[in-house]
């Protein structure tokens, strides 16, 4: 690892840049910023059927407009791209290769329909693969296997920033899981590995809903022998119904906002307020954030958008 901090914001081109993504680009880039560190920005585009490079544009210009910019990416190059998961497929094989040439990797033919009707009725909980495959001599006729980890027994533990000791039993808990699917197409938590790795990423920021994957991902930089970075995991923002905030709640993409008149200080003033920030809102540009930045200040339980904050937004 280098020296000086490097983050990442790592968005999925599958759709215009909403209230929740805006949130997670803001602190990683206030963190990034307040450590005088590099900003890299990565369109995790590995689904084909749901990226569009119209949407990786849109979003570029809607961070700009924030005012949140990066030091690698898209358009601006760097050392460390490319910048597109979408290009990169040949790394993913690479470490890929790795793990299969230490037996570690194996042919999974099980359907996510044969899956879901051996997991338990009822459950919220991600369910243990059950190894069905793990053993299996030879293929099945007419199905492409997808691959899975062989997972070795064994607790895997970190310190998250904000969220403090977490520890997870992978292979009890999650079982063997996939790192390429049946189409071909990588997994995330093998490609993202790969990417914070190579691009030399000390630092993540991201939503809390990534927290229970990081046990994987740590699992994959041990047994590829890389450093795993920093990982810092932000509470999502919720509607008032305690839900992920969504189009359930009304038009809130940037682009939308951005249309109605609404400035970029607002929104910003607002994320930062609902953060811990600022003690009460004012609308604000992103760099009179990054003084006063506190990662301890940083809200640990979900973040609740109320109505009032809906109306200063949409009010502009």
């Amino acid at each position: 690892m280098t020296a000086t901090m490097r983050g990442r914001f790592a968005p999925s081109p599958t759709g215009e840049i909403h209230l929740g993504n805006a949130w997670a680009a803001l602190l990683a880039w206030l963190q990034v910023r307040a450590a005088g560190g590099t900003m890299v920005l990565r369109m995790e585009d590995l689904d084909p059927d749901r990226s569009r490079s119209r949407y990786a544009e849109l979003l570029q210009e809607d961070l700009h407009w924030l005012g949140l910019d990066w030091d690698e990416g898209p358009a601006t190059g760097g050392e460390y791209g490319p910048y597109f998961q979408s290009e990169r497929t040949a790394l993913y094989q690479m470490a890929f290769d790795r793990l299969t040439v230490a037996d570690l990797v194996y042919p999974c033919f099980c359907t996510r329909a044969e899956l879901a009707a051996a997991a338990p009725h009822g459950s919220d909980r991600e369910t243990p693969y059950p190894g069905t495959c793990r053993n299996r001599l030879g293929p099945l006729p007419n199905r492409r296997p997808a691959a899975r980890l062989r997972v070795p027994a064994g607790i895997v533990s970190f310190t998250d920033q904000l969220q403090g000791e977490h520890s997870q039993d992978v292979a009890a808990e999650i079982g063997d899981f996939v790192l390429r699917r049946a189409d071909g197409t990588f997994a995330y938590q093998l490609a993202v590995v790969v990417d914070d790795a190579l691009m030399r990423i000390t630092h993540v920021l991201r939503g809390d809903d990534l927290l229970a994957s990081t046990p994987r991902q740590l699992l994959l930089y041990r047994l590829l022998g890389w450093e795993p970075p920093v990982f810092t995991h932000v509470p999502l923002l919720l509607g008032e119904d305690g839900h992920r905030l969504s189009k359930r709640h009304g038009d809130v993409s940037i682009r939308s906002l951005r249309q109605r008149g609404v400035r970029p200080e607002t929104i910003v003033g607002s994320l930062a307020t609902a953060a811990g920030l600022l003690e009460a809102f004012r609308p604000l540009p992103a760099s009179e954030l990054i003084a006063r930045f506190d990662l301890a200040k940083v809200k640990k339980q979900p973040v609740i958008i109320t109505g009032e904050s809906w109306r200063r937004l949409l009010n502009g």
